[in-house]
């Protein structure tokens, strides 16, 4: 074999150091590129929408099994981390609360001519911590939420009685009859007057109407949502917009109605001041940092009927599946609320804190039907979580459903089982238990908690006090169907249909 000339050697080194140099390269390349959870592969401009099945919460916690408790997914043009496990969660939600603590305005097509809109749906900063205050010291205090207890109370009264006009045979739609309630009992709270325009507006149904448009809008999905900069153009053509627009437009001529209503001298003043009262007193107020406006009162207004309307309907429907389902469970709890009551002929808020297995119930139904399944965030700032590069304006949803069904944080998670909470330290309350965040937690935790659950417990304790429930004829409960509908809020896909039997 011949040797390699001399000189092959001395040129060597030269011919080495271009390969030296893209190594090199490519490492430090490697070293300066993100890091970014994994996820399934995208479409071009689509991303993974094709992924994004009905109901949506469950789509995401099928892939999250396949890639992970923090996963990348890419809806349209909007990066959106999935958060799926407690641990991720409290990141978001605790330790780097003030990174995450805006909300993506996902309420549908954006470039409204209502600026009320826009404030319900405001992103954190010193306006947000200024309404929020408000929210949480003047509207939602454990204070102002007993001062609404008449209410309350009167309007459970009202629920009874329509159900005991029904005959024993024919069967009450749940949900539509727990929705009558909330619109009531929060239109008293919020507008006072049970009498003149407010409440004739509510029981000619134009206030039903117009809020079941409005949670229909938000419920849905829009073209803006995924591509920001030129959605608007699409929900223009096919007319979303349009929709939006009327639906918001209706809402505001409602609310300018009460607010007027409210600042005419002639009316008559209440015992207890409603929502509009302290609000116009807080106009006044020169110390607030935020000079609050009409439309601040709207915005306001809004965030208590979209959110108060729906979830003690939501939650007490759920809760009254599975006591159906489950007899045994329902004996118990009405066992429990009977034999404490008497015959007093109906349950009052007092009563409420004696009822240990309810309470039981009602946190058995929050985690496995989260009224709002997936809670929205929006990264502000760089941050890492679980060592993963997330970048500003990455859109961040925790997967509350998913958390909440989690066989490493529950024993059997799908069965229904209120004892595991009895001795249990887990609560909703103040968001500290990641693995149960039916209402949320940190800076963007829900403010109505506490009148949401009081609602949700007094009118669940009466209607299983004064009747026994049975399934319609021919049904068994193994036929009871307990399909999840889409959107913000988890509604049943089929009604619940009960026969209400007066109890003696």
């Amino acid at each position: 074999m011949e040797c390699l000339p001399y000189g092959f050697f001395l040129l060597l080194p030269l011919l080495l150091l271009p390969l030296c140099f893209l190594i090199t390269v490519k490492g430090r390349n490697d070293q300066n590129k993100p890091n970014f959870a994994p996820g399934p592969p995208k479409l071009p401009i689509i991303g993974n929408l094709h992924q994004l099945a009905k109901p949506p919460h469950q789509a995401v916690s099928k892939l999250s099994k396949i890639y992970g408790s923090v996963m990348l997914l890419q809806f349209g043009s909007v990066p959106t981390l999935v958060i799926s496990s407690a641990e991720a969660a409290e990141q978001i939600l605790k330790t780097l609360d003030l990174d995450f603590c805006t909300r993506p305005q996902l309420a549908g097509p954006k470039r409204l001519s209502y600026n009320y809109k826009d404030m319900a749906f405001a992103p954190y900063g010193e306006y947000w911590r200024e309404i929020g205050k408000i929210c949480v010291l003047e509207l939602y205090s454990t204070k102002r939420v007993q001062s609404f207890r008449v209410v309350r109370e009167d309007e459970v009264d009202v629920l009874i009685e329509s159900i005991s006009s029904s005959s024993n045979t024919t069967p009450v739609n749940f949900y539509e009859m727990l929705t009558s309630f909330t619109h009531r009992t929060l239109s008293r709270v919020a507008f006072g007057s049970t009498t003149g325009l407010s409440r004739n507006q509510f029981y000619d149904g134009t206030l039903t109407a117009i809020l079941n448009e409005v949670v229909i809008v938000l419920n849905g999905f829009s073209a803006t949502d995924f591509f920001p900069k030129v959605g608007w153009i699409i929900d223009r053509i096919t007319g979303i917009h349009g929709k939006t627009e009327k639906c918001f437009h209706d809402l505001n001529n409602f609310f300018q109605q009460m607010i007027d209503e409210h600042v005419n001298p002639e009316r008559l003043k209440l015992e207890h001041e409603d929502i509009i009262d302290v609000l116009l007193k807080l106009e006044k107020d020169q110390m607030s940092m935020v000079r609050l406006t009409n439309d601040h009162i709207k915005a306001i207004l809004m965030n208590v009927f979209v959110a108060g309307v729906d979830s003690p309907a939501v939650t007490v429907t759920w809760a009254m599946a599975e006591l159906a389902k489950h007899p045994k469970v329902m004996k118990k709890v009405q066992e429990e609320i009977r034999n404490y009551v008497g015959s007093k002929g109906k349950v009052e808020e007092s009563d409420l804190d004696s009822f240990q297995y309810l309470k039981m119930v009602v946190k058995e139904t929050l985690r496995l039907h989260p009224p709002s399944p997936l809670l929205l965030r929006e990264s502000m700032k760089y941050s890492k979580i679980n060592g993963y590069d997330i970048y500003p304006k990455t859109r961040v949803v925790i997967n509350v459903w998913e958390i909440g069904r989690s066989p490493k944080y529950w024993e059997n998670p799908q069965d229904f089982f209120p004892e595991r909470f009895k001795d249990s330290c887990i609560d909703y309350l103040g968001g500290h238990n990641f693995e149960y965040i039916p209402f949320g937690g940190g800076r963007r935790g829900c403010p109505g908690m506490n009148m949401a659950i009081v609602l949700t417990e007094l009118a669940l304790a009466n209607v299983l006090y004064a009747f026994d429930w049975e399934l319609p004829k021919g049904i068994n409960k193994e036929d009871i169907n307990m399909e999840e509908s889409s959107g913000i809020i988890i509604h049943r896909k089929h009604p619940l249909e009960l026969v209400p039997v007066k109890y003696v």
